[in-house]
């Protein structure tokens, strides 16, 4: 029996980092849905004017290239950190 505490596990660290990872772009989507409608809606009806659907078509893809912009910083960050951390004596 392994006789390392579960935190040294590989499996259970990259696991615990991509549940990380969901529940902040959980908290993000919930965040931005915040954002868009507090700027967006004026007065809530039945229907969206076409002013308030092109603010939140606008805020949404705001939003899409944000977070495609966030992703991709964090995996060359991981990448380079993988990187350097191979390369140092432990």
């Amino acid at each position: 029996m392994d006789t390392q505490g579960l935190t040294t596990d590989p499996q259970l660290q990259q696991f615990i980092e991509v549940e990380t990872q969901k529940q902040r772009f959980q908290q993000l989507v919930h965040q931005m849905a915040e954002i868009c409608w507090e700027k967006c809606m004026d007065k809530p009806g039945p229907k969206l004017d076409s002013r308030t659907e092109a603010c939140f078509v606008n805020c949404v893809e705001r939003f899409i290239d944000t977070s495609q912009f966030i992703l991709n910083r964090l995996e060359q960050t991981q990448k380079s950190r993988g990187v350097f951390s191979e390369t140092m004596p432990e």
